[in-house]
């Protein structure tokens, strides 16, 4: 049988590993199409980033069998521009935009269901000041950013008005070139409020409470399928995860409701022929979700759990729709019965003086079976200098376990992080 050429965009050593674990995979060749540190780091360049892909596809002397990408902007955007342009099974751009924009997200949501926050949205020209008919605490974010850059939590006026001169002198990296695929696109309709408020204005909602799940899901042909859910829990007076797990251990009827409220939306917002995943803040003991982002992507971040539990990784379902196939998920197939990714953090600076070695973490692979490590920062890197962190703590290792148990899944966990020998130097 002869091999499938397979692109994906900002491939990494990290989802490499788990794409070659997928059904199917002895009969892909995969390809990296620029690298993670071109979509995920420094200033984005849109419009020359599409062009070195284009140059890097029409260069490759083979049919190219699909276009996919598991990051968040601006590979979100770039999968469907591509796929249409070489004519390949695609997420329609229309449906990734209004999952991206989180004004133009909110629009959509609040059409059919009242899951979600009181929000408004913050023109941060001159002199913004906080939405009159919203009540603080609340969140003031970019209409267009990614994972929590530049989300503020704000308590006041004077938060406010700090929060909105962080988000004016960062929002650029994101929102200009988010804003250059809005002034391209001219086969979508952008609704007059959404056009005119552009990609470098803020969005402020009210704050949410409760524990912080998801769902994981994906569209094809105009079918939606949620295919699970998961927990994700903060440090402790954080808001900073801790770890995400799968399944979810949220009461029944709670789950039930976030898959419902996921079908609503998705199939309102049109997104089709894609993965997806949707954030939500629940409330056990009243029964009550709210939503609080869509991406327009499946989650890396989930798919050893998925494997660890269902026994496939999840990057299978994006590797079948950009192949045009609908993707058959398995259920509790895996070793394990619950996995877990963990977040290790540092909440204050430093400049990195010595990471974990791989015979470090090699051994402790042996001793903990159900371990994976990725070590984030590199030796000698000033962790504030890390792109894509949030506004309060940085990433040093993902963890990823599997266990059978909650309380087994902590003691591995503690155990893994006892043995990472990370050093600083204060800063």
């Amino acid at each position: 049988m002869s091999e499938t050429d397979i692109f994906v965009l900002g491939l990494d050593d990290a989802n490499m590993r788990t794409l070659r674990r997928i059904p199917g995979a002895e009969n892909y060749r995969y390809h990296g199409l620029l690298s993670q540190a071109d979509v995920q780091e420094g200033d984005i360049d849109i419009a020359g980033l599409i062009d070195r892909a284009v140059a890097e596809l029409d260069a490759f002397d083979g049919k190219i069998g699909a276009v996919v990408g598991y990051w968040d902007f601006p590979v979100t955007t770039m999968v469907p521009i591509l796929g249409r342009r070489y004519g390949l099974p695609t997420p329609n751009l229309e449906g990734v935009l209004k999952c991206e924009h989180k004004y133009w997200s909110r629009l959509e949501q609040q059409k059919v269901t009242d899951a979600h926050p009181k929000f408004a949205l913050v023109d941060l020209d001159g002199d913004p000041e906080p939405p009159a008919d919203l009540s603080f605490p609340m969140w003031l974010k970019p209409v267009k950013s990614f994972s929590s850059e530049l989300a503020f939590h704000v308590k006041d006026e004077q938060d406010f008005a700090q929060a909105v001169r962080e988000i004016r002198a960062g929002i650029g990296r994101v929102g200009k070139p988010f804003q250059y695929i809005l002034d391209q696109v001219t086969d979508v309709d952008i609704p007059p409020e959404v056009a005119e408020a552009g990609a470098l204005a803020a969005l402020a909602e009210e704050e949410m409470t409760g524990q912080q799940a998801a769902t994981e899901g994906f569209v094809y042909d105009g079918e939606v399928v949620v295919y699970g859910a998961l927990d994700s829990l903060n440090y402790p007076d954080s808001s900073s995860f801790l770890r995400h797990q799968y399944p979810s251990q949220l009461p029944a009827p709670v789950v039930q409701k976030m898959r419902d409220v996921s079908t609503k939306v998705i199939e309102q917002i049109g997104l089709n022929n894609s993965t997806f995943s949707i954030e939500f803040f629940c409330r056990p003991e009243t029964g009550e979700v709210k939503l609080l982002e869509i991406n327009p992507r499946h989650s890396q971040s989930h798919a050893e759990m998925f494997e660890n539990v269902d026994g496939v990784p999840d990057h299978y379902n994006m590797i079948e729709l950009g192949l045009g196939r609908r993707p058959r998920m398995p259920r509790d197939r895996g070793e394990y019965r619950i996995a877990a990714k963990w977040y290790h953090r540092r909440f204050e600076d430093g400049i990195v003086k010595r990471i974990p070695t791989a015979a470090e973490l090699e051994r402790l692979r042996a001793e903990i079976p159900g371990v994976e490590v990725d070590i984030v920062p590199a030796e000698g890197q000033r962790l504030s200098d890390m792109d894509a962190q949030d506004s309060y703590s940085y990433e040093l290792a993902f963890v990823y376990v599997g266990a059978d148990s909650e309380d087994e899944l902590k003691d591995k966990y503690q155990r893994t992080i006892d043995s990472l020998h990370f050093e600083f130097e204060e800063v």
